[in-house]
């Protein structure tokens, strides 16, 4: 269904925006690795290299692109050379996110920056600078990975700072689907529990895999999401209950270690 097609993702060097990748390199997509990790990282596994690699393996072309989204030069050149290689793009995964799971006090002014820059300015320059070529597709996405806008002040207090800008990427889904209704399809897509990446490790330390699901289940939900039509848009989607609307009914094969109680993620009551 995406063979052909281009998908610009961000963060695609590892986690779950490789596994995106990797799903829709079966069906002989053209990926561009948007994502900053050229040179080996000392504890995170993967480069844009190492996912080219991949994503060629599992019968999809790639093209590995050094991009900080907090450099739109970086996106900007990202882009042109995608148009250049593949002659447009027809997806665009705003997958590329940080995370500082604490309270105002204790975040540094540092770290606020760097969660506004990628989660919200990051989303918004790369969708603005995509849009254009998008529109251009017979059937074009933006599929933002955010959640649903919760405004239960529980997720608010103990991590205001990521909330925001989380939520920020949200906005974008919100806004973004009715400017370009018709035109663009624009979604977030969301898990209900944790899913077991490189970043849950570093948060949740030892043994925490347990009670996570593989990345497999957001791939295989960002799949059914992007292979509908264009007029599908403006939606905050839960994997699980999108793919129980889908007909599947086997939970356990996502499961780390099936049968042992999952961490229910962020923003979802």
């Amino acid at each position: 269904k995406l063979a052909g097609c281009t998908l610009f993702i961000t963060g695609a060097s590892r986690g779950i925006g490789k596994a995106i990748a990797l799903k829709a390199a079966k069906d002989g997509a053209n990926i561009v690795i948007a994502a900053k990790t050229a040179e080996p990282h000392p504890t995170l596994p993967g480069t844009i290299y190492t996912a080219a690699a991949e994503i060629e393996a599992a019968g999809g072309k790639a093209l590995p692109c050094v991009v900080n989204v907090r450099e739109e030069q970086q996106i900007i050149n990202a882009v042109e050379k995608a148009v250049k290689t593949f002659g447009g793009i027809d997806i665009l995964v705003n997958n590329a996110s940080a995370i500082s799971l604490t309270g105002t006090l204790e975040t540094e002014t540092k770290k606020v920056n760097l969660m506004m820059d990628v989660n919200v300015r990051g989303t918004y320059l790369t969708s603005k600078t995509c849009l254009p070529h998008l529109r251009k597709s017979r059937n074009p996405h933006i599929l933002n990975l955010s959640p649903p806008m919760n405004l239960n002040p529980m997720w608010f207090k103990n991590h205001c700072a990521y909330t925001i800008s989380k939520y920020g990427m949200s906005m974008c889904v919100l806004g973004m689907a009715e400017e370009f209704r018709g035109e663009v399809a624009v979604n977030a897509l969301w898990p209900k529990t944790a899913i077991h990446t490189a970043a849950m490790d570093m948060l949740g330390g030892s043994g925490i895999e347990k009670q996570c699901r593989k990345t497999d289940i957001l791939a295989d939900a960002a799949y059914c999401i992007l292979t509908k039509p264009k007029s599908f848009t403006g939606n905050f989607i839960i994997d699980e209950v999108l793919l129980r609307e889908e007909g599947v009914k086997d939970f356990d094969v996502y499961a780390i270690a099936p049968g042992h109680p999952l961490m229910p993620d962020f923003f979802l009551d």
